[in-house]
């Protein structure tokens, strides 16, 4: 991987592949990128088109400084790339890689996480793999015959009447008083995640001006898919939204970050006694709700699926209820 270092005005960039050392110093940093791509290009195609020392941790380090950092929301992507840096995968170079090394991890990893974690960790693993063979630094794929761990069941947790009773006593909320408490809003949150079916990132990030109030509309700029998107509120979540008012002049109307509100969700829950429940259940009782009231593809617009069997993940309602409609 190239390093560069400041003198002065200019940047200096320095590759090392294959034993193979080479410096240049430019007046800007994006120079030296350039010059340092294309150095390590022509250096690893006369070595065979890989690399002898550079290592698995090189990759994330080069994956998070030009893939995850320029993503919207790739912290998660940069905090996991970090782990990775702290594990004995990261020393391994790359020439020596093989799928023994990663079923290692995997194993010692599912003693501390769920499968589906280690799937997802395998997956940015993998990109990471693809951006290197690209940046001709390895031609193997260690990942093609791995066996994964098989992921578990999807959630298809639910929020009961009385759980949901229980957090907003616990958040010490109650309709009509005024939103004192941090606790309070995050209870607003609650409710009107249920009605909505909006993520904890996409309710934090609401800003007044995205809020349509006469048409009952919230513009989400910016999703987890990248798109944008406008979510049709119902007259409760209006009315929850004029919970919040006065509205910030500036900053988000929730005034709290997702970071914030799954962290003091977790507190409240803590003290009902409530288990095996997340802020993002939210949304699996939300789309629940809604099926019964929005046609399937508008509610895949609704909700931001833009293959209509996500929404199968999300559906959780029970047979004993169908079975009472089908009286």
């Amino acid at each position: 991987m190239a390093t560069y270092r400041k003198r002065g005005n200019s940047w200096r960039a320095e590759i090392n592949i294959g034993g193979t050392r080479k410096s240049k110093t430019f007046p800007t940093k994006t120079q030296a990128k350039s010059w340092a791509a294309e150095a390590e290009y022509n250096l690893s195609q006369e070595s065979g088109g890989i690399s002898h020392t550079h290592t698995l941790g090189d990759v994330f380090d080069r994956y998070a400084e030009e893939v995850s950092a320029k993503k919207n929301g790739g912290d998660w992507e940069l905090k996991r790339l970090n782990a990775y840096k702290r594990s004995s995968l990261s020393k391994i170079k790359l020439v020596d890689l093989r799928r023994e090394h990663l079923e290692e991890w995997i194993e010692i990893r599912l003693k501390s996480v769920k499968s589906s974690s280690v799937n997802r960790d395998l997956n940015l693993i993998s990109h990471c793999l693809t951006m290197a063979r690209r940046w001709r630094l390895m031609n193997h794929k260690p990942l093609d015959d791995l066996k994964r761990p098989k992921d578990p069941p999807h959630r298809d947790r639910l929020i009961s009447p009385s759980e949901k009773e229980a957090i907003l006593l616990s958040a010490n909320f109650r309709e009509g008083d005024p939103l004192i408490q941090q606790q309070q809003r995050v209870a607003v949150a609650f409710l009107f995640a249920i009605e909505t079916a909006m993520r904890a990132g996409e309710i934090c990030g609401l800003m007044p001006q995205h809020i349509d109030i006469k048409n009952r509309v919230a513009h989400l700029p910016l999703t987890k898919n990248g798109a944008s998107r406008d979510v049709p509120l119902s007259k409760r979540a209006v009315e929850l939204l004029h919970l919040l008012e006065p509205w910030p002049v500036s900053g988000p109307v929730f005034s709290m970050t997702s970071s914030q509100l799954s962290a003091l969700f977790r507190k409240i829950v803590g003290r009902t006694g409530i288990e095996n429940l997340t802020f993002h259940d939210t949304r699996h009782e939300a789309i629940t709700r809604l099926a019964k009231k929005l046609d399937v593809l508008d509610l895949a617009r609704m909700v931001g699926h833009r293959d209509i069997k996500q929404l199968l993940t999300y559906y959780n309602r029970s047979a004993k209820d169908m079975a009472q409609q089908l009286d």
